[in-house]
């Protein structure tokens, strides 16, 4: 393929890929067709089938490139010789921000990918996993620094600090929490002092 072509069926793919975004954000998952996606993005049926196999891989694809980005940028801040606060905060504000500035694409990966226990969140297991432990090693050194108490689990304060994010990040997706700009700031420092005031040493 033609340097050309190639960019064009790239440009064609990613065109899909986002109108997928706003119908799974509009419909649901399981409630919308590939005729829909194809609609939203202006093209014929038979393209969608040309780049993906079905609506499930349309989602694969979705969840996995935000979520490697995620995972791209836990290791990242990890690697920083920053206070424990600072690195949670950053993940926070990275979380929070996908959000605010593409807040259909969270609202698929939450909705149905990783409250979606029978389904879609039991295959990704392991990348969902992976956060958790990336996560956790970030909380694990800072207790063996004397940053954080040491009789909470790394496991558990991970998975409590990304259910927090989580969950407030579902406040907003179902119109329970505020949303104007300033409320994404607040959040990343409300999830950050609630999480580490609970971690901090007696």
């Amino acid at each position: 393929m033609s340097t050309a072509g190639s960019q064009q069926a790239t440009e064609k793919r990613r065109l899909i890929l986002d109108a997928a975004v706003r119908v799974f954000a509009r419909e649901g998952f399981h409630g919308c067709r590939v005729a829909d996606i194809a609609d939203e993005a202006g093209v014929a049926y038979g393209l969608v089938y040309h780049y993906f196999r079905s609506k499930d891989e349309i989602l694969d694809t979705l969840f996995l490139e935000r979520w490697g980005l995620m995972l791209e940028e836990i290791a990242r801040v990890d690697a920083e010789p920053a206070p424990v606060r600072e690195k949670l905060a950053a993940i926070a504000g990275f979380i929070v921000d996908s959000y605010r500035y593409d807040p259909d694409l969270m609202k698929v990966i939450i909705v149905d990918v990783t409250r979606a226990a029978n389904s879609f969140g039991r295959s990704h297991l392991d990348e969902i996993r992976a956060a958790y432990e990336l996560i956790g090693a970030i909380v694990e050194s800072a207790q063996k620094s004397g940053e954080l108490r040491r009789d909470i689990t790394p496991t558990f304060a991970a998975m409590a600090f990304y259910g927090a994010v989580e969950q407030v990040l579902s406040g907003w997706i179902f119109d329970i929490l505020p949303e104007a700009a300033e409320d994404y700031d607040q959040a990343k420092e409300f999830i950050v002092s609630t999480i580490c005031d609970g971690l901090e040493p007696r």
